[in-house]
């Protein structure tokens, strides 16, 4: 019997967890780049950092110079860059995600 009490608590823990998770990986807003070309270091937006709606997070090189490539479609804070200076980047990846500022 106790055995029995063992495995409903791990599941019920584990389905805890799995909900938790969930709802914690679905308050980010990814940022998608309009453009491809080479990520630049010059205005490349950094991890924590306040954006608001409209602000350039990333430029990259194309063949007529230096361009923006996503500009922050929400208010919020930068949580996770995923790309890097020099990384080749194509229109529509996810370079950016922001959490929303609570409202």
């Amino acid at each position: 019997m106790a055995h029995k009490k063992t495995i409903i608590a791990i599941t019920v823990l584990l389905i805890i967890g799995a909900v938790a998770w969930s709802l914690a990986a679905g308050q980010t807003v990814d940022q998608r780049g309009v453009l491809s070309g080479n990520v630049l270091s010059n205005g490349l937006v950094a991890a924590g950092a306040a954006a608001r709606e409209g602000d350039i997070l990333v430029y990259v090189e194309t063949i007529t110079g230096p361009a923006v490539a996503v500009r922050a479609n929400v208010d919020g804070v930068v949580r996770e860059v995923l790309v890097r200076p020099g990384d080749k980047v194509r229109a529509g990846d996810i370079l950016v995600r922001i959490e929303p500022a609570k409202r």
